[in-house]
């Protein structure tokens, strides 16, 4: 059975939106960009480590067409080579749209094809971005792993990693790696539901 490990950037407040630029999501973001100063090439390093050798890619619509405009003319290396090889799991409703390849269908339903796809064998898939169906993905239970890049950052307002609507959870922590810009580079396993007194 394949793994789903999510990625995230993530700020100390839980903002994940538009880490690589201003208007990366298309809608002018004011704090966009807010990863850029603590690049460093241990971090680099660390993500490369983290995603593995061998991946495929699970991803929201938008995320995908954000990633398709910059990684096929991003500098070669590992990170690259390894998203722009990946099979490209993508959750929309016109899959005949998706340019960036290699492309896998995962159905009109997104729990049976999320499902469907974990059965199989093959390497294990990262989610990167895609708010929405990370919290999907988390309430089904389908994650193995969520790997959070954490800036040392406030930002108040924006897309956030898990809605106000999902439901409570609970993780248990794995491990942790600090970069020398202090990024925080820690893992978790998800455990079920939050547990209260």
């Amino acid at each position: 059975m394949r793994k789903i490990r999510i990625m995230e950037h993530i700020s100390l407040d839980g903002v994940i939106q538009s880490p690589g630029g201003r208007n990366e999501d298309g809608d002018d973001y004011q704090h966009g960009g807010w990863a850029a100063p603590y690049r460093s090439a241990a971090g680099r390093e660390a993500v490369a480590e983290a995603q593995g050798s061998s991946f495929d890619l699970l991803l929201g619509r938008r995320t995908c067409d954000i990633f398709a405009r910059y990684w096929p003319e991003a500098e070669k290396g590992p990170i690259a080579d390894g998203i722009n090889a990946a099979t490209k799991y993508v959750v929309t409703h016109r899959p005949d749209s998706l340019g960036w390849g290699p492309v896998g269908l995962l159905g009109a339903d997104i729990v049976e094809g999320v499902h469907g796809i974990k059965l199989k064998d093959g390497p294990d898939l990262i989610v990167w971005g895609s708010s929405t169906l990370t919290s999907v993905l988390l309430e089904q239970g389908f994650v193995d792993e969520v790997v959070l890049l954490v800036y040392p950052v406030l930002l108040g307002r924006g897309k956030r990693f898990f809605s106000d609507s999902a439901d409570p959870r609970e993780l248990a922590f794995v491990s942790t790696k600090a970069t020398p810009t202090s990024v925080l580079i820690n893992s978790y396993r998800p455990v079920g539901a939050l547990r209260t007194e």
